[in-house]
């Protein structure tokens, strides 16, 4: 195993651990409010989560009956998916072309060595008109700054390359897809005192109202187009020539 293979590897296990601690939880539970309310609004058949947070059911108040969880980060001994789920690379999915109706990708792409790839390969798997949520830290936010400031620790999820909206906005537009919905969460300050992130619960919504530029995580939701052709009328004058040939083929 390479060294690159390793430390992303090293890096998925330790943001897994990191989502374990309490200010971990604590952004997982304010993730999740603003989740189930996008979940309830889409549709399909298969619903794929993405991530290393595999034990957390982010899809749990989906429409969609058939979820899967594809474990980035490789579930260790005595854990659990929270459904259907496989082993898997995000640059590199077990998945069949065309046949998912939304993918989830949790904090995935600001991990990877090559986010440009991920998105390639949710682009293969995703039906025509199908959504993918992205959930990303964002590096014009309080979050950003302690990651400043703790940049020599190199520990998730202070190391991991945070994603601008604009970014995400271009990414999508050349892959062909229509941005529909962005929700801004975790407005207060990243700290490891769970008593005072309690009492800072009102600068969510004041975030939300007043500042939703500088928000901790962006939830950011597109959909893939779908190219259209142009009908071309077809001559009368060669419709004998169709009708020869399905007579013909259907003759054999």
């Amino acid at each position: 195993m390479d060294y690159e293979r390793s430390h992303v590897i090293a890096q998925r296990e330790a943001l897994r651990q990191w989502f374990k601690t309490p200010l971990g939880l604590s952004l997982l539970g304010d993730e999740r409010l603003v989740l189930d309310a996008v979940l309830d609004t889409l549709f399909g058949y298969y619903a794929l989560q993405i991530g290393v947070a595999a034990d957390a059911d982010l899809l749990a108040k989906s429409r969609i009956r058939q979820r899967m969880v594809l474990d980035a980060a490789l579930l260790g001994p005595g854990q659990v998916s929270a459904g259907p789920g496989a082993l898997g690379e995000p640059d590199a999915l077990p998945v069949m072309t065309d046949c998912i109706d939304l993918v989830l990708l949790h904090h995935t792409l600001e991990f990877e060595p090559d986010p440009h790839e991920v998105l390639r390969e949710v682009d293969r798997i995703l039906i025509p008109e199908g959504h993918v949520i992205i959930v990303a830290f964002n590096p014009w936010s309080l979050w950003a700054l302690k990651r400043r400031l703790r940049k020599r620790q190199a520990r998730p999820p202070w190391c991991g390359h945070y994603l601008g909206l604009n970014r995400l906005k271009d990414w999508f537009r050349l892959l062909g897809f229509d941005i529909e919905l962005v929700r801004p969460v975790a407005f207060r300050p990243p700290l490891e005192q769970e008593r005072l992130m309690q009492r800072l619960q009102f600068m969510e919504r004041a975030g939300r109202r007043w500042w939703p530029m500088f928000a901790g995580v962006n939830i950011v939701v597109a959909k893939k187009r779908v190219a259209t052709l142009t009908p071309i009328k077809p001559r009368w004058r060669s419709a004998p020539v169709v009708a020869d040939a399905i007579e013909t083929s259907g003759s054999r």
